[in-house]
C-alpha cells in the first residue's frame, strides 16, 4: 500500500532544527566551512578527535557540563563532566605512553558499556594510537581473528572476559604486549596489569601531540560473507562528518540529552555513541544493561532523553509489545527518534508516530562510510520506507555496469547500485592488510556500496537489498525488503525475512520467514492467509511462494537481518562469519 508522507509542522517544533531548508543547505555547503567549526589543536598542530570532543569543552564554559551519564545495571546514574572526562582520558593517554605504546599502535577494547571503555577510546585517540572496539559477546575465535589481523598491542578488558575468552589465546597473539584489566586491584603478571592502579599513578595532564587529519584513528571490523572479517581504517578527519551529521541529522543542540543505544563494538556505537554527541558538547546517556523494554522506556522517561538513536532490532521488539508506553511513562522530553542498521519498514516509521508521538527517522550509511550519508531530516518530509536524501556535501547516485564502465541511472525509480562520490572526510582509507579488496570498492570515480536501491523523482532513495540478496524468480528481480515490508503490514506479523530458494522451474522461489506477534499462533490457516495477503499486496510474481514461521530471526547486533545465514541454513551451506550474530 502507498504510505502517506509525514512532515512535522513548524508550529510543533520545540527547538527549530538546524537544517530547515534542504536545498539551501546543499547549495551553501562546503567541507571547509565544517572544518572551521570543528576545533583544531592549538597552534595549528592539526586535528585530533579527542581534543575536539573533550578538551575543547573542558577548557571552556562547558567544563562542568555532564558529558556522559552512565547508567549501571542496577539503574544508578553516574555523571562524568567534560572536565572529569578530560582528566581521565589524559591519565589513560599517559598510561599508554608509560607502557611504551606508540602512535599508530592498535589499542583494542573488549568490554561491555562501562566508563573505562569510553575513557580508553578517547585516551587512545589523544595519544594518536588507534582505537578498535570489539563486541563483548564475541567468543574466543572472533576475538582471536580481530586481535591478530589488527596487530593488537594493548587490550582493555575485564577480569572475567580475560579468564574466559582471552587467556588461552595468548600464544597465538605475539604482537599483544599488554592486557589492562578494568576491575583488577593488582597486576596478574608483567603483561596483565591492573588498569585502576595504572590510572591512579598516571598524571591527569597530557599534551596531545600534533595530529595530521589523515592520521589513522579508528579500526572497525565488519563481517563479510566469508569467515574473514574486514578491518576498515578511519582517520581523525572523520570528525568533520560526525560533526556535520550530529548537527544536520541528529539535530543536536546544547541542552540535549542524547541516547545512542548501539554498542561501541560496532561503528554506530563509536561514531554516534561517543564522537558526534561529544563534539557538540551534549550529554550522552550510556546504559550498561542489555535490551529490556520497560527499562528502556523508564530510561527515556527518567533521563529526559530528547534525541534517541536506536536500531531496527529494538524497534521491532518494541512493536511486538501490547499497549502504548506513553500510558505509563512520561516521554514528553523526546523530540526526535532515529534508527540505523537496516532500512526500516514503513510500518515501523508509522508505529513511531502512533506510539511514541514521533515518526522514526531512518538513515543509511555503512562501516566503510564512517558516518551517515543519506537521511530523513527533522524538518523535511518523511516518506515511510525511504532512506531519505543525501547529506549536504554528499553526492549519491544509482549506477549500473555498462559495456563502457559505470553508467549513472537518470530515470526515476530505476534500480541499480547505490554509489557515492568518494570526496567526504569519513570515507574509510583502506581495509587493513587487504589493498586488493579495498580497490574493488571503487570504480570510475565512485565508491560502490554493494547495496541496491532506487531514487525517486524528488531525490529520495529507497533501499532494495544487498546485491547478493536479490532474488531472481521467473525473470523478475525481487528485492527482499519490498516483500518483508508488505508482510509486516499484516497485524499478526512482527518481523519477516525473505530469501530465494533454488527452483528448477522459475530459477528461485521467494520464501519468507515470519516471526509473529504475541497472541497469534502459528497455524496453517494463518500461513495461507499471509500468502494471500502478500499476493494481494505484491502480485503473484513477487509474493512469497512459501512461508515458514520462526520464533525469531537471526540478526547482527546492529539490527541487520542475516538473510545469508537463513539461506545457508536452508540449503545446508557453510554459514560463514557469524561472529556478529545477535545473542
Amino acid at each position: 500500500m502507498p504510505w502517506t508522507p509525514i512532515r512535522k509542522s513548524p508550529d510543533t517544533w520545540r527547538v527549530p532544527p538546524h537544517l530547515r531548508d534542504y536545498a539551501a543547505a546543499c547549495a551553501g555547503f562546503s567541507w571547509e566551512a565544517v572544518r572551521r567549526e570543528v576545533p583544531a589543536l592549538p597552534g595549528g598542530r592539526g586535528l585530533n578527535i579527542a581534543h575536539a570532543a573533550v578538551d575543547h569543552h573542558a577548557g571552556g564554559p562547558r567544563r562542568d557540563h555532564v558529558a556522559i551519564r552512565w547508567i549501571s545495571r542496577e539503574g544508578v546514574a553516574h555523571p562524568i563532566t567534560f572536565g572529569d572526562l578530560a582528566a581521565r582520558t589524559n591519565r589513560f593517554a599517559n598510561v599508554l605512553r608509560g607502557l611504551g605504546i606508540g602512535p599508530g599502535d592498535r589499542v583494542f577494547s573488549f568490554a561491555g558499556r562501562i566508563p573505562e571503555l569510553y575513557v580508553a577510546a578517547l585516551g587512545t585517540l589523544k595519544h594518536t594510537s588507534v582505537f578498535c572496539p570489539l563486541f563483548s559477546a564475541f567468543g574466543p575465535e572472533p576475538v582471536r581473528q580481530r586481535l591478530s589481523r589488527g596487530n593488537a598491542r594493548v587490550l582493555v578488558t575485564t577480569g572475567n572476559l580475560y579468564r574466559s575468552r582471552i587467556e588461552a589465546l595468548r600464544p597465538d597473539l605475539p604482537d599483544l604486549r599488554f592486557i589492562l584489566l578494568t576491575d583488577a586491584t593488582d597486576d596478574i603478571d608483567a603483561t596483565v596489569l591492573s588498569l585502576p592502579r595504572l590510572m591512579d599513578r598516571a598524571s591527569p595532564d597530557f599534551t596531545i601531540p600534533p595530529t595530521d587529519p589523515a592520521t589513522m584513528a579508528l579500526l572497525h571490523f565488519t563481517s563479510g560473507t566469508t569467515g574473514q572479517p574486514k578491518g576498515a581504517v578511519h582517520v581523525h578527519e572523520a570528525a568533520l562528518t560526525h560533526f556535520a551529521t550530529g548537527r544536520d541529522v541528529l539535530d543536536l543542540h546544547p541542552d540535549d540529552i542524547f541516547w545512542c543505544s548501539a554498542d561501541p563494538g560496532w561503528v554506530t556505537g563509536t561514531s554516534y555513541g561517543i564522537i558526534a554527541p561529544l563534539l557538540h558538547g551534549v550529554t550522552l546517556v550510556v546504559d550498561e544493561a542489555e535490551f529490556d523494554a520497560d527499562r528502556w522506556y523508564r530510561l527515556l522517561d527518567e533521563q529526559k532523553v530528547t534525541v534517541w538513536y536506536t536500531a531496527p532490532t529494538a524497534i521491532r521488539r518494541l512493536m511486538r509489545l501490547p499497549g502504548n508506553p506513553r500510558d505509563t511513562h512520561d516521554l514528553s522530553a523526546l523530540r526526535l527518534v532515529l534508527s540505523v542498521g537496516e532500512p526500516l519498514n514503513p510500518e515501523a516509521v508509522v508505529w513511531g508516530q502512533r506510539t511514541l508521538g514521533h515518526p522514526i527517522h531512518d538513515n543509511w550509511w555503512q562501516t566503510e562510510t564512517g558516518g551517515i550519508m543519506i537521511a530523513n531530516f527533522p524538518a523535511c518530509e518523511i516518506r515511510p520506507g525511504s532512506m531519505g536524501r543525501p547529506l549536504p556535501g554528499i553526492t549519491a547516485a544509482i549506477v549500473r555496469h555498462g559495456p563502457d564502465g559505470l553508467e549513472t541511472v537518470t530515470t526515476p525509480d530505476t534500480e541499480g547500485e547505490l554509489a557515492l562520490r568518494p570526496d567526504f572526510p569519513s570515507l574509510f582509507r583502506g581495509y587493513l592488510h587487504d589493498d586488493a579488496r579495498y580497490a574493488k570498492c571503487f570504480a570510475d570515480g565512485w565508491y560502490l556500496s554493494g547495496d541496491l536501491a532506487r531514487c525517486d523523482a524528488d531525490g529520495y532513495f529507497w533501499f532494495v537489498g544487498r546485491a547478493d540478496d536479490i532474488i531472481k524468480t521467473s525473470g523478475h528481480m525481487v528485492g527482499p525488503f519490498e516483500v518483508e515490508s508488505a508482510l509486516m503490514e499484516h497485524p499478526a506479523v512482527a518481523e519477516a525475512a525473505v530469501i530465494g530458494v533454488p527452483d528448477p522451474m522459475i530459477g528461485e522461489k521467494v520464501k519468507a520467514f515470519v516471526a509473529l506477534k504475541a497472541g497469534h499462533p502459528a497455524t496453517d490457516s494463518l500461513r495461507l492467509e499471509l500468502l494471500g495477503f502478500a499476493r494481494t499486496r505484491l502480485g503473484s510474481a513477487v509474493a512469497p511462494k512459501e512461508i515458514a514461521f520462526t520464533p525469531s530471526l537471526p540478526k547482527t547486533r546492529s539490527g541487520k537481518i542475516m538473510r545469508r545465514l537463513l539461506k545457508a541454513r536452508e540449503l545446508g551451506l557453510p554459514e560463514g562469519d557469524t561472529s556478529t550474530l545477535e545473542d
